[in-house]
């Protein structure tokens, strides 16, 4: 069990809930703000005073890193500034379950009747100096994978959800206000029922595609139907050739036609193309509506249902249209996966390969150990290993949204994939396949010119095949598909010459951007 920590606003319940729970849970219970007197000898206000707020809040990060770090499962109560600290914001959505406690200020300032003892209150009008402080704080607050209103629920109530929370250990994309939890579960539709409910959706737009709507519709129809909401289905033609401005149309007509309000929450049901088609169609839908990923092949649960990427292809090359827009929720139930094919299974684990090579070289080992069991679709083998993939892909994203510097790693593969993806009209190659021989050919290229060592490379190789996946790129294919490569969206024009920005592998879970002239990566992945 993971450690659970309890933030929030002072006043807001995290000392008599946390006990109970501790409890419930049959697990110590440790206060922050105690541990730190006990520790010190000295009061908060006395610390507070003489050594300053900067102080007090090295003492809660020092302390914070000893209690998540330890063996064994605990209850934390945090400080109400203690996650403001970036640093202790991120251990602690890292290594617990992270529960924020709110309150009205006017319900916290009635709790806490020695306002004295509360430097933070002790300043002119209480109740607006808690609003201030509330506001202030929101987007620390907002980085936890459940909050609840203790001015509103009963104590047992919030018991019940945090016990509830602890039982689906999910993780969590932490963006501020736009954070999210991920749910990685095998057969529990109740997840996905419970994800749209948290919404609280006026109503539901469900987008899938006609193979998954054959396969899995009567499923996410099940899960949904407990929630009575009124919902409007679209079924995309299936396949990548269908990813295209038109099909978003479809999802805009269907949602409008229905008359859904901004309130309404579009649940992408599918692999890479639906959820990026429809995570597109809810950004700009009434100028941006909330969706939740659903994944249903193995591809989408490890990458594209990730962080927010949505979009559309364009005649000129993949992806070259859309948007950033975060899902409230992502559900991936490996249960999904017994309806795909063996082809569309390995597709899926190029992705993860791709972001070990590049980022975890843990990751990488335990790929290679299990590569059978993974390539066979075993569940056991393979909900650890999306886990760990889709926790290495936060690691990335919660540092960098929008792409502007190390979430360009996670191209790794896919310039010259999307190229191969493109040249074979997106019919030939599956996109996990295109990766896996477009991460082949630039670590070869790369390589060539010195930035990866050679024996990588053939680490590389043995992995993917053993995956069942392609690692051979037909040069003649390959140059044919180069003028993909040129209309690329990481291509920019420095001085007289077209450069790219490529991800680099320069060890084992360790990879670097480097700008490289086209024209230079052509003559290294060609030979000429």
């Amino acid at each position: 069990m993971r450690p659970v920590v309890l933030s929030g606003f002072m006043g807001t319940g995290k000392s008599t809930l946390g006990p109970a729970l501790a409890a419930r849970l049959g697990v110590p219970f440790v206060d922050t703000d105690a541990e730190i007197e006990r520790r010190s000898g000295r009061s908060v206000p006395d610390l507070w005073r003489e050594e300053g707020e900067a102080a007090f809040r090295q003492r809660e990060a020092e302390l914070a890193d000893r209690l998540l770090g330890q063996q064994g499962g605990v209850v934390v109560a945090f400080g109400g500034g203690t996650v403001t600290v970036d640093r202790v914001r991120r251990l602690a959505a890292d290594r617990a379950l992270v529960v924020t406690l709110m309150a009205a200020p006017e319900a916290v300032v009635a709790r806490t009747p020695n306002l004295a003892a509360r430097p933070n209150l002790a300043v002119g009008d209480p109740i607006a100096r808690a609003r201030e402080l509330m506001d202030h704080r929101a987007a620390a607050y907002a980085e936890c994978h459940l909050s609840l209103r203790t001015d509103t629920l009963s104590p047992e109530g919030a018991l019940d959800a945090i016990v509830a929370l602890v039982g689906r250990d999910p993780l969590l994309m932490p963006l501020g206000a736009r954070s999210y939890p991920l749910d990685v579960c095998i057969d529990e539709p109740a997840r996905l029922t419970d994800a749209v409910a948290r919404c609280a959706p006026s109503s539901v737009v469900m987008v899938t595609d006609s193979n998954v709507q054959r396969a899995r519709g009567a499923a996410i129809d099940a899960a949904l139907r407990p929630l009575q909401t009124p919902t409007t289905r679209v079924a995309l033609p299936a396949g990548e050739t269908h990813k295209t401005l038109a099909s978003v149309s479809t999802i805009w007509d269907a949602a409008l036609g229905a008359g859904v309000d901004r309130d309404a929450v579009v649940v992408a049901t599918g692999g890479g193309v639906v959820g990026d088609l429809a995570g597109f169609a809810a950004a700009c839908l009434l100028r941006g509506v909330r969706f939740v990923q659903v994944p249903t092949t193995l591809l989408a649960m490890v990458d594209s249902s990730v962080g927010g990427k949505t979009g559309f292809d364009h005649p000129t090359g993949k992806n070259l249209v859309g948007a950033f827009h975060q899902p409230s929720a992502v559900v991936a139930d490996l249960h999904h996966l017994t309806t795909l094919a063996p082809r569309e299974l390995k597709s899926g684990l190029a992705e993860v390969a791709k972001i070990a090579l590049a980022t975890d070289a843990a990751l990488l080992d335990r790929v290679e150990a299990a590569a059978g069991e993974l390539a066979g679709g075993n569940h056991g083998a393979l909900l650890p290993v999306v886990r760990a993939a889709i926790e290495a892909k936060i690691r990335i994203v919660r540092d960098d949204e929008r792409e502007s510097g190390p979430r360009a790693l996670l191209n790794l593969g896919h310039t010259l994939g999307h190229a191969l993806e493109a040249q074979g009209g997106y019919s030939r190659w599956l996109h996990g396949e295109a990766v896996a021989m477009g991460t082949v050919a630039e670590m070869q290229a790369t390589a060539s010119l010195g930035w990866t060592p050679r024996d990588l490379v053939h680490r590389a190789v043995a992995a993917l095949a053993a995956l069942g996946l392609p690692t051979r790129v037909d040069p003649t294919e390959l140059a044919a598909a180069w003028h993909f490569v040129s209309s690329d969206k990481k291509r920019a024009r420095e001085h007289t010459r077209d450069v790219l920005r490529l991800p680099v592998v320069t060890g084992p879970g360790r990879s670097a951007i480097y700008t490289i002239a086209l024209a230079d990566l052509r003559a290294a992945a060609l030979g000429s």
